[in-house]
């Protein structure tokens, strides 16, 4: 990603205006190219065009109860394209739910709050400074 180009963020989640409110937030900060979704069945589709980040509902299917939820579609992804972070979004505020979704990969998870979109900010500068640091670390270590 140069420093001129945008970051491919992708939103999943089946609450409209939730994900809408979440789109435009992202949006006034100009550095986002987003993708939204209402369905992981719809995320999923769409994963040829790479994003740099996914930020995943948890319960995806509460409108659609035959639709994935946000576990599933998460296992798919990780399965498909280990190396997308993806950052679990939830109502839930229990430790229980936030411990799944770390042993089903996720980068974090952010509790839906008044507060969630300042969280996922900084969720998504940390992910990129690890992968960063990831990078150059891999870079020196194949040089030795």
């Amino acid at each position: 990603m140069g420093n001129n180009q945008k970051i491919k963020l992708f939103l999943v989640d089946d609450d409209a205006l939730y994900l809408k409110s979440l789109e435009i937030d992202f949006l006034q900060l100009a550095d986002f190219d987003i993708k939204t979704f209402a369905t992981g069945e719809q995320c999923i589709k769409h994963l040829s065009l790479k994003p740099d980040i996914i930020i995943l509902d948890y319960h995806l299917n509460s409108i659609d109860k035959k639709a994935m939820n946000g576990i599933e579609t998460l296992d798919k992804i990780k399965s498909f394209y280990p190396e997308i972070p993806v950052v679990m979004l939830s109502s839930q505020d229990k430790i229980e739910v936030a411990i799944d979704c770390m042993h089903h990969k996720a980068s974090d998870y952010v509790v839906k709050s008044e507060t969630a979109f300042l969280r996922l900010q900084k969720t998504i500068t940390t992910v990129f400074k690890y992968n960063k640091m990831e990078k150059a670390v891999n870079w020196y270590m194949e040089r030795m």
